[in-house]
């Protein structure tokens, strides 16, 4: 089994990357867009946490940044009916940690923004990893106040009530907590709207 890749990125199409590794074998590698859009630019140097999936028609290496999105990728893998490529998905809408809080939540709603997933399913898929996931529905610390950002579940559902669909709206308030934690949650909101 390969558990992990360090090499050279030669490319991205879509959702796969190749690496090229010291050795010159080169592997093609899916992964969530949350993971693309932190990967550096061709040519750079990049180690990649992964997961091989073996199905009766495939052989496929999914490849994710840090050890948490790893270990959700693999929980996710034991939920019925979801496959590797539903479990892509997931985790191409939300970063680890809100997906991770949405399914310890029950959140059926933010499951349901997910592409291929109705109220059925995101019932079915909560109930059964609920309880698997909860330590990984860690919130990281920001920049500011070194804690976990306060607010942000509130400043979402304040922007879903405006409108936003969820996946904006929680988009929206990860992009201005990257930037630092805002003193109030209105404040965080008025970030987000200006955003």
């Amino acid at each position: 089994m390969i558990s992990r890749l360090q090499g050279t990125l030669l490319g991205r199409e879509g959702e796969r990357v190749e690496v090229e590794t010291r050795g010159g074998v080169v592997y093609e590698v899916e992964a969530p867009l949350t993971v693309l859009e932190r990967l550096p630019s061709p040519g750079g140097a990049i180690e990649l946490r992964t997961v091989q999936v073996v199905t009766e028609t495939s052989v496929a290496l999914y490849g994710f940044i840090d050890p948490h999105e790893r270990a959700l990728f693999r929980r996710l893998l034991t939920a019925s009916g979801v496959g590797a490529k539903v479990a892509l998905a997931m985790m191409s809408t939300y970063s680890a940690e809100r997906l991770a809080r949405a399914l310890v939540e029950k959140d059926t709603v933010a499951l349901q923004q997910i592409s291929g997933i109705g109220k059925k399913k995101a019932e079915k898929i909560a109930l059964d990893l609920a309880d698997k996931v909860a330590d990984l529905a860690i919130v990281t610390p920001r920049v500011g106040d070194g804690g976990p950002a306060s607010g942000a579940q509130e400043a979402v559902q304040a922007l879903v009530a405006l409108g936003y669909s969820f996946g904006e709206a929680d988009k929206a308030v990860r992009d201005v907590l990257e930037t630092g934690v805002p003193e109030t949650t209105e404040e965080l909101i008025r970030q987000a709207l200006a955003g």
